[in-house]
């Protein structure tokens, strides 16, 4: 017989039972509703993230469009480049990474971090960030072989912009650029790393020139490593453009104005295309594809030179004597006689002023082609001085001038056509009659640019009528106006021009064979007091800054083609023994074979 001995106080408490078994009911019911959630209520969501961290859609670059001159010779074209990206999903360590990258490519690290900081809230975590935009060949053979070390270190391939021609084109061209904040802000289509136009045709082009990025999906393993990939989307190329100007014959104006600043425009009357537009001293386009050093830049903006001015476009000079066609247009169509006679004895009162012609003992009694042909000062200031000031204004912005010529560019300027209340609205002064018969002449306020000056010529030698000035080859003839002034008053004007070049300041353009016309100019930069009996400083005695500018505009007319060109020689002096020699080693070119 046993028995069972249960000390007193030793049997279990039924209260602590039930709050053991409501423990572990709440905790079952807690992983219930966690499993649930997640399951469930969130299943589908983490389902499709888990597939993402394994398959990853990543955008395919597309090429940029092409860029070739008139007759098909390439001028802006894409080269494989190497571009170091981070994943940040795939890295562990950033700082530990970003220090890694600066010990294999140089870049500063203070530069790296900065750069991750600022830009990894626009590129998602699986999708390659841009660090280090180009990498030469043999960083790229050593980041590779270290790839399985450093996770999240990917190389990305991707077209780069390259111009073959370097500085040739560059002002027509202009050139392609990271994004900045702004930009990627603004167009949806564009990440972090992408380039986009930022001057010339780059930019006014960049819808028809950037294409449509293609999709493709990648499988990834564990430390982002790539295993296979499909092909969603193909990247669709930018559109091809052909230029309207002539390789050939830009490279050879190029060489006309090296080591010169200026500007030569070669236009085609009839349609407006410009087969030539050159602006000296210019710069690689090559160095912001990539991006310039902040050494770089600034050697580029404190030039002197100033390089990246656009002159054909952006530079404003008083026009000197090929304004004279202006106002001679005005003074015809005001009903002053071409027979007219008007005595230069090499200058003119106004007042107490005296206005003196370039040549010093006069011209003696000229009527207007003999006025026009010699370039004579004291008869067009006659002509202002009849005219007027608010008669010049209209007629020349009736010509084209004070307004944009539309060229499709970015950044051009207007000119200047003074008026009275201009004058006053700038310097708070009145206009005077000596403001007059200086308008008369190009000089005092006026300014234009080479481009103006362009449409102008074209516009007296096609018939009358102003055309936009296009850089396209299959751009249509666009036009914008026409001359104020008859047909018998422009064939005289251009018949003025013809004598020019036959006996008069343009005669370096003479040959035989060929209608040439042409107007020189010589713009005054300073005012320089002489006193009587002082003669003028020679241009090679004179500083540069306080150098006369030196324009020819003229138009050649050969076997039913035409051509017009316009030279402006920064500082260079008279526009005869300056721009004279340039404009007809063009011309050599225009009627040769070499002209296709």
């Amino acid at each position: 017989m046993s028995a069972h001995y249960e000390p007193e106080g030793q049997a279990p408490p039924k209260s602590g039972l039930l709050l053991l078994q409501a423990l572990i009911w709440v905790l079952f019911c807690i992983f219930a509703l966690r499993f649930w959630y997640l399951q469930i209520y969130r299943g589908e969501e983490f389902e499709t993230k888990a597939r993402d961290n394994q398959l990853r859609q990543e955008a395919m670059f597309a090429p940029r469009g092409l860029v070739r001159d008139r007759i098909g010779k390439l001028v802006a074209v894409n080269e494989p480049a190497y571009a170091l990206g981070l994943v940040r999903e795939d890295c562990k360590d950033i700082s530990t990474t970003l220090d890694k990258v600066t010990e294999w490519t140089g870049v500063d690290r203070e530069a790296l971090r900065e750069k991750f900081h600022k830009y990894k809230r626009l590129v998602k975590p699986f999708e390659p960030m841009i660090l280090v935009p180009e990498l030469p060949f043999e960083q790229v053979a050593v980041i590779e072989a270290n790839a399985l070390f450093w996770p999240g270190l990917e190389i990305v391939v991707r077209p780069k912009r390259y111009y073959k021609q370097r500085d040739l084109l560059a002002h027509v061209l202009g050139y392609v650029a990271d994004a900045n904040e702004v930009e990627l802000s603004k167009d949806s289509g564009l990440a972090l790393g992408d380039n986009v136009g930022k001057g010339g045709l780059e930019l006014v082009l960049e819808s028809r020139l950037r294409g449509a990025k293609g999709l493709r999906q990648v499988e990834v393993d564990a430390t982002g490593r790539r295993l296979k990939q499909k092909i969603l989307r193909e990247p669709l190329a930018g559109e091809h453009i052909n230029l309207a100007i002539d390789l050939g014959l830009q490279t050879h104006a190029a060489r006309q104005l090296e080591g010169q600043a200026g500007a030569i425009v070669v236009m085609e009357p009839t349609t407006g295309k410009v087969l030539a537009f050159v602006s000296q001293p210019s710069y690689d386009a090559n160095m912001f594809v990539t991006g310039l050093s902040q050494k770089q830049w600034s050697k580029l903006r404190d030039d002197p030179m100033h390089p990246l001015q656009n002159r054909v476009i952006q530079s404003m000079f008083p026009p000197g004597s090929i304004y004279k066609l202006v106002v001679g247009g005005a003074l015809l169509e005001d009903g002053f006689s071409p027979k007219e006679t008007v005595y230069c004895g090499g200058q003119i009162k106004l007042g107490r002023r005296v206005f003196r012609c370039w040549k010093k003992h006069g011209h003696g009694r000229v009527d207007y082609q003999k006025a026009q042909v010699n370039s004579c000062d004291v008869y067009f200031y006659a002509a202002g001085d009849r005219l007027g000031v608010e008669k010049m204004s209209t007629f020349a912005k009736d010509c084209g001038f004070g307004q944009k010529t539309n060229i499709s560019l970015p950044h051009e300027k207007t000119g200047l056509v003074p008026t009275p209340e201009w004058k006053r609205k700038r310097f708070g002064e009145p206009w005077v009659g000596g403001d007059n018969l200086n308008m008369a002449i190009g000089q005092g306020f006026n300014l234009v640019t080479p481009i103006q000056v362009a449409r102008f010529i074209s516009a007296l030698i096609n018939g009358g009528t102003l055309y936009r000035p296009l850089l396209l080859a299959d751009a249509e003839p666009e036009v914008q106006g026409q001359l104020p002034m008859s047909e018998l008053n422009r064939t005289m004007i251009v018949d003025a021009m013809v004598e020019t070049v036959q006996s008069g300041t343009a005669r370096r353009l003479k040959r035989k064979g060929v209608r040439m016309g042409g107007k020189t100019g010589t713009a005054q930069v300073v005012r320089l007091k002489l006193k009587e009996g002082d003669e003028r400083r020679k241009t090679e005695e004179m500083d540069y800054r306080e150098r006369d500018h030196a324009w020819l505009a003229s138009f050649g007319e050969k076997d039913g083609k035409s051509y017009v060109a316009i030279c402006m020689v920064e500082h260079g002096g008279h526009g005869g023994s300056a721009a004279g020699p340039v404009l007809k080693s063009i011309y050599d070119y225009l009627f040769s074979e070499k002209m296709q």
